[in-house]
């Protein structure tokens, strides 16, 4: 194999990882969940509709409740379709097939190394990856990964069906986001696109980025904060995407776990509670796993969240929800990470933007 992941060994890897501390899931408690979500997706989306008035172009939300092995092959499945030019740019970059094996091999591992860890994890997960020659019924969906969601209601005692419906009210406001705004879908993959296309192969790359890691760390600075192990080997041209990319998850982050919270007032009174086990158990990690977080990205992805939040309330002060809705306009219109960190700027640049017509 030439390309740049071998996905066989990244299942095989995955998989293993996966199997670790797996709760019981007896068959009953899986069907009365997939029954659950089945109601309460479609319940969350309506609440989500009224509370921010972005109404889905892909028709309703579908619900799947999957377990860990599936959720892998989701993934693995939405990797091979995103990553397929970069697999084909690396393919063609010369070399032995032997070492080319051995690196798609190691980008295998390392892949299945995260993919197994995450699955552990993750509780929901809306796919936005959609492509023509998938069948239609294995897209556009919101996974909830049910061994891990059912752990986590018995570990806390949760009401199910509080947390459940809590659950799907951020999983569907991402939906939401990414099938209610027409351009947010194209605009999102075009960045993904841009970074993938700036990809540089050439080991030299690899180099030039070990020496502006060990720069940074002479100067005390923290290499790891803005976005793990793939900023720091990002070319220039890469990051100028990735803080756009980090820019726009920050407000979707941001405005998911705050929707969540408004759309479900009155239906989740345990909704605090919710949030702040959940916070603990983002932040609960030490030692060894706490380095894995930060080098893979998860730790700045936790940071999205907060600067997210903290951007919209910002925002609402100055203008309420209304300006906080002008991002929704034109992708011109989305912050960028600087103007995240700096609510004000954006309101600056905004206000004096003319109003576009809804579409």
């Amino acid at each position: 194999m030439t390309g740049a992941v071998d996905w066989a060994t990244a299942r095989r890897v995955a998989l293993r990882g996966s199997s670790r501390k797996a709760p019981p899931t007896g068959t009953g408690s899986f069907r009365t969940l997939a029954a659950d979500m089945a109601e309460l997706t479609p319940q969350a989306e309506a609440l989500v509709t009224a509370q921010t008035g972005l109404v889905s172009e892909a028709g309703p939300a579908r619900a799947r409740v999957v377990n860990r092995a599936m959720w892998i092959d989701a993934n693995i499945s939405s990797f091979q379709r995103l990553l397929g030019p970069l697999v084909d740019k690396l393919a063609h970059t010369g070399g032995s097939s032997r070492l080319a094996g051995i690196g798609s091999r190691f980008a295998g591992t390392e892949v299945g190394v995260v993919l197994g860890w995450m699955s552990t994890r993750v509780l929901g997960q809306y796919d936005l990856l959609i492509t023509e020659d998938d069948r239609p019924e294995d897209q556009d969906i919101v996974y909830y990964v049910g061994p891990n969601l059912m752990a986590l209601e018995a570990r806390h005692d949760f009401d199910p069906r509080q947390f459940r419906l809590w659950l799907a009210l951020h999983e569907v406001t991402h939906r939401a986001q990414f099938t209610g705004v027409p351009w947010m879908r194209e605009h999102f993959l075009g960045l993904v696109n841009q970074t993938i296309d700036a990809v540089d192969p050439d080991p030299k790359r690899l180099l030039e980025s070990a020496k502006e890691i060990i720069e940074a760390r002479r100067e005390g600075r923290d290499v790891l904060a803005d976005g793990g192990i793939a900023t720091l080997l990002a070319s220039p041209e890469q990051r100028v995407v990735l803080d756009k990319v980090t820019g726009l998850m920050s407000l979707l982050e941001g405005h998911g776990d705050i929707t969540m919270d408004r759309a479900g007032a009155d239906l989740i009174p345990s909704a605090g509670r919710f949030a702040r086990v959940l916070r603990e158990r983002r932040n609960s990690a030490r030692g060894v796993s706490k380095l894995f977080q930060r080098l893979i990205g998860i730790e700045a992805k936790m940071n999205q969240y907060v600067a997210g939040e903290a951007f919209i309330e910002a925002v609402e002060a100055v203008g309420g929800s209304e300006l906080v809705d002008r991002a929704w306009e034109s992708s011109d219109n989305l912050p960028t990470m600087p103007e995240i960190r700096d609510p004000q700027s954006w309101v600056d640049r905004i206000s004096s933007a003319p109003v576009l017509a809804a579409s």
